[in-house]
């Protein structure tokens, strides 16, 4: 019933968005600075992108500079399955010498589209594929439920498609997911076990420095996350009836923590417009382009993770299983590994990524590193000024050591 009162909501103020969409771009070809008919030109606009889409963005990678070069970019397809594709950013021209990297995008009400400076950072030295997560609510149920052990298996048959060589740079939530399908594949001796492995703000132990949002998915019962936030998926979506939770829950969720600064933001997107500020309009506009960009994720897989990550802490102590088999990071042996975690992490604190390192038994002390970034907050891992020129040395310096 959720998703359905949502999408009749979102199909009746379809038209008034569209109305107010064109009326702004056609006042804005007739206005004069100042003038009523630019004010009215701003309220428009801001209104229609007060929405949610359900569409992956495109990255727009088309090129990336190495050194006083310029690389063309192209995206290919590896492997299509389902629930996800195994996407290659190719540098046209390059060689084969350039280490190869499988970015695992999380799963959690956005696309992999978010990750789209990391990709850009990683391409200047790097072989580049990302795990692009498809909509939940457009894959048709005769593909089947998609749990956290389907999660895991597609990682293996990512990492298995790229080949021997392959290194792993998992950020936020799959960092669990990225361990265990590591130690799999290195318990079973897999040719394309990762190189190195490296874990970005995820939540391997939940237990150190509970966050807001650890408290929160320890506050209820497994089956009142099934009760109260699962849906299924309306008709004219063409993964109708599957049971999902929907991304405008989540984004609702987060939006809901910083809410007057995303009103705010509303406020100086309509003053910008006024004004005239077109550069800093922008930047707001494609900052919300992405951000109310929401994906669906399936029942099974967000369940699973809520309980066995988030509740009972199953790969910290011990318990993590994937399909009846019990993960053992212990087996990993010849994998560097890779820790980092942001000073001002509200979403995944200090402590709960490094826990991996204690986990991994089996890895020698010379082939681990840990890196806490001073000053930053989660998406600061990943993107923005510390990423790119303290943080990417470290990963680039750990993934190029471990060719060698």
């Amino acid at each position: 019933m959720l998703y359905q009162a949502y999408q009749t909501q979102s199909d009746l103020i379809s038209p008034l968005r569209l109305l107010a969409q064109h009326s702004s771009a056609l006042m804005w070809l007739r206005q004069t600075e100042g003038s009523v008919l630019r004010k009215f030109s701003a309220a428009a606009e801001v209104f229609s992108r007060m929405r949610l889409t359900h569409s992956r963005p495109a990255y727009g990678i088309d090129s990336v500079q190495v050194g006083g070069d310029t690389w063309a970019i192209t995206e290919e397809k590896t492997l299509a399955l389902p629930f996800g594709t195994l996407l290659h950013f190719r540098r046209e021209g390059a060689g084969t010498d350039l280490p190869p990297v499988l970015l695992v995008a999380p799963l959690s009400g956005h696309f992999a589209t978010l990750l789209r400076e990391t990709v850009r950072t990683l391409l200047q030295d790097h072989d580049v594929y990302i795990t692009d997560w498809h909509n939940a609510r457009d894959v048709s149920l005769r593909h089947g439920g998609f749990s956290l052990d389907d999660y895991i298996d597609y990682m293996m048959r990512y990492m298995a498609a790229i080949g021997p060589g392959v290194n792993v740079v998992a950020v936020c939530q799959p960092c669990v997911a990225a361990l265990a399908a590591t130690a799999l594949m290195a318990e079973d001796d897999h040719p394309a076990t990762p190189r190195s492995l490296t874990l970005m703000a995820g939540p391997v132990d939940c237990r150190v420095n509970p966050t807001g949002v650890n408290t929160l998915a320890t506050s209820k019962p497994i089956e009142w996350f099934e009760q109260n936030l699962i849906s299924h998926v309306p008709l004219p979506h063409a993964g109708y009836m599957r049971r999902v939770y929907p991304g405008f829950v989540q984004l609702s969720a987060f939006m809901s923590m910083n809410l007057e600064r995303h009103k705010q933001q509303f406020r100086n997107l309509y003053q910008h417009l006024v004004e005239g500020e077109e550069e800093q309009a922008n930047l707001i506009r494609v900052f919300y382009d992405e951000y109310l960009a929401v994906n669906d994720l399936p029942a099974e897989f967000y369940l699973e993770t809520v309980e066995k990550v988030f509740q009972t802490y199953d790969l910290a102590v011990g318990k993590l299983a994937y399909r009846g088999r019990l993960v053992n990071p212990g087996a990993i042996r010849r994998t560097a590994l890779l820790t980092v975690e942001g000073e001002r992490d509200d979403i995944c604190s200090v402590g709960q990524t490094v826990a991996a390192q204690d986990l991994c038994t089996g890895i020698r002390p010379y082939l681990k590193t840990h890196h806490i970034q001073v000053g930053v907050g989660h998406y600061g891992v990943f993107s923005g000024r510390k990423w790119n020129q303290q943080i990417y040395p470290r990963v680039r310096e750990v993934i190029h050591a471990s060719m060698g």
